[in-house]
């Protein structure tokens, strides 16, 4: 895909997990998860710019002055209001298309960022693209793609507490507002955890880095093909439901 669309990836992190705290700059095979992540999403033909959206909390410190150092523009704002944060850096880096990349997914794919970029700019009126809609990628290869006019939607009209934590769900739970678009692929792998939320996930994680230690930006087929030769890897982080976290705001949400 040629390097024509005004594209930015917002990558939205803090150090205050509940989990695994400290995970965004967990040591993998050398480097922070971070690094190892902004090099993946930079290595995205398409993508002009690379932003961290972090938090005012005084824990996030280390990893503002981590972006600073490593000359990664931060921009520091609500903890639970994550649309609001994710929408004020996207005030200060206006694109006409929003990456939506969440810290925690140290494997994130070029390919599959092309191609949630090139279904979302397929058409004018095409609103969103993801991977999401109908899961069937390993989770941590999750991608989602707005326009900057829609992120600016959902900022304003958003209310639940689950649409403003989890910065996409407004869109996509009004397909009557939104022209939504997704993709999927086979065979589905979306029971597959390569996201980074509990210490068995980074196990994972640094094993498979580990392993393609020469290819940082090994692609995610490849590393299918591995882990479907070594299943006994699979099971080090196997039984945790696909985005827990979203689902126990939600069931929250329901109880007020």
């Amino acid at each position: 895909m040629e390097h024509t669309l005004n594209a930015v990836a917002i990558i939205q992190a803090r150090m205050g997990s509940t989990r695994l705290p400290g995970k965004v700059l967990a040591d993998i095979g050398g480097q922070p998860l971070l690094q190892r992540l902004i090099e993946r999403v930079r290595a995205t033909p398409s993508i002009d710019r690379v932003v961290v959206a972090t938090t005012t909390e005084s824990t996030d410190d280390v990893l503002a002055d981590w972006c600073t150092a490593q000359e990664v523009p931060v921009y520091r704002g609500s903890v639970d209001d994550v649309l609001d944060r994710f929408w004020q850096c996207a005030q200060l880096h206006p694109a006409e298309f929003i990456v939506r990349v969440t810290a925690d997914d140290p494997l994130k794919d070029p390919q599959v960022i092309t191609q949630a970029l090139a279904l979302c700019a397929s058409s004018p009126e095409v609103d969103y693209a993801s991977n999401t809609l109908q899961p069937s990628y390993p989770e941590g290869l999750d991608i989602e793609v707005v326009r900057f006019r829609t992120l600016e939607r959902a900022a304003r009209e958003a209310t639940q507490p689950s649409e403003r934590e989890h910065v996409m769900p407004y869109v996509w739970k009004h397909p009557d507002r939104f022209v939504l678009r997704g993709f999927s692929m086979q065979p589905n792998l979306s029971h597959w955890r390569w996201t980074v939320d509990k210490p068995a996930d980074l196990d994972l994680v640094r094993r498979i880095f580990a392993h393609f230690a020469n290819q940082p930006l090994v692609g995610y087929q490849t590393v299918i093909t591995w882990l479907n030769d070594h299943p006994e890897l699979l099971a080090i982080n196997a039984g945790t439901i696909r985005h827990e976290g979203y689902f126990k705001t939600l069931a929250e949400e329901q109880k007020q």
